[in-house]
């Protein structure tokens, strides 16, 4: 929705200040670590995807600078342009997107893995080295929906909540395992009937991870798909995790902004409208909950330094990066691919370099993304918002 112009400077502003600081903390460790070579998430592989496209990719430019033709893929047409056509093209700020591509090189897809050398190569070069060998190695194109479809940028988060290991007067509300029977009971219960059946609170007993105090910030982190805890442990230290998503009960998805809306009950269906409106109708709160069955379970693993500098693991298995890793549709664009992402605002205005590195069930559709904007309150407060217009250009290997 409409911000005003301040505030959309501002959350712009936050967002590349947080990117920054994120990658002077993490940029050292990982080039050591990298030179020898986290509507839920989808599950990460388990090893390197590796299927070959559904369709040829594009013919490389000739040497004469004759565009090759387009392509299809997918729900996407792949429409050949110059480099002068990307709005921004001069002014983005390419190191930082550096890091988010060696991270790609850890599980890149055969036409990308040729280009894996030259990109920790360059990770150490300036924005013009980078800009021109990004020109000269990658032809443009820009995507097109094979069908009318509208284009969207949505935005999602990594939650950061404190929790407690056990039940206290002030957190309530458990963050689950998957039940041991959730492989042989299919669909498993729904959420109102594991808040109200014995049989379905008894597959879950001793199943729980941890307990929150906001039951809108346990179905936060279900639909983001996973999330960092800060838990205090019974002994009184504190310790700092990531739970990550391990399945769901098989039931079906429904907003519950738009059982919201279907109710007349507001008009901003977005988290903050929806938090808002809980605030002002707690009678109404179970009710809400109850609209959604879907229930998403958890595992719980550590979070190290250098782990805590990104985000979770997206759908190609690595890690995301702040305001540079993108969920977009698998079909129309192969994971890792660099790709340039165009946005006018009105939350925030972008043009920049961005890797497809995850997808969610939400996503569908060639023109469609999803836009990792990092963790905590102020990271969901702008993806809570972020509904704008997109363009999008896959950077192809020539």
């Amino acid at each position: 929705m409409a911000t005003s112009s301040t505030s959309a400077a501002s959350a712009s502003s936050r967002i590349n200040n947080m990117v920054r600081v994120l990658i002077s903390a993490g940029i050292l460790g990982m080039l050591a670590a990298c030179t020898s070579v986290p509507l839920p998430r989808v599950q990460p592989p388990a090893s390197p995807p590796q299927a070959a496209p559904a369709v040829a990719p594009p013919a490389a430019a000739p040497e004469d600078g004759v565009a090759p033709p387009p392509a299809v893929r997918g729900k996407a047409r792949w429409v050949p342009a110059r480099w002068s056509e990307l709005p921004g093209v001069a002014d983005d700020a390419l190191h930082e997107a550096w890091n988010a591509w060696i991270r790609s090189c850890e599980r890149p897809l055969p036409p990308h893995a040729a280009l894996c050398p030259d990109v920790r190569r360059l990770s150490i070069a300036n924005a013009d080295e980078q800009r021109a060998w990004l020109q000269q190695r990658l032809q443009p194109y820009r995507i097109e929906p094979l069908q009318a479809a509208e284009s969207l940028l949505t935005g999602y988060y990594e939650p950061m909540l404190d929790a407690s290991r056990l039940p206290t007067a002030a957190q309530q509300v458990p963050l689950f395992r998957p039940p041991a029977d959730l492989a042989t009971r299919r669909p498993w219960y729904t959420r109102q009937e594991i808040d109200t059946l014995p049989q379905a609170r008894a597959g879950l007993r001793g199943r729980e991870i941890a307990y929150v105090a906001d039951p809108l910030d346990a179905l936060a982190l279900q639909i983001q798909g996973s999330g960092r805890l800060r838990i205090a442990e019974p002994d009184g230290r504190v310790s700092v995790v990531r739970v990550a998503f391990a399945g769901t009960n098989e039931q079906p998805y429904r907003s519950v902004g738009g059982w919201l809306l279907q109710q007349g009950a507001l008009r901003d269906a977005s988290w903050p409208g929806i938090k808002a409106w809980a605030r002002a109708n707690p009678q109404r709160l179970q009710e809400m909950l109850w609209s959604n069955p879907r229930v998403v379970f958890f595992r719980e693993g550590p979070l190290t330094d250098l782990d805590a500098a990104f985000g979770p693991r997206g759908a190609q298995g690595v890690p995301l990066t702040p305001g540079r890793s993108i969920a977009i549709e698998k079909d129309s664009v192969p994971y890792g691919t660099p790709m340039w992402l165009s946005s006018p605002g009105p939350v925030l205005s972008l043009n920049r370099l961005v890797f497809a590195q995850d997808t969610g069930s939400a996503i569908v559709g060639a023109v469609r993304a999803d836009y990792f904007t990092g963790w905590g309150a102020e990271a969901g407060e702008v993806a809570g918002r972020l509904k704008q217009p997109l363009a999008l250009w896959v950077l192809w290997p020539r």
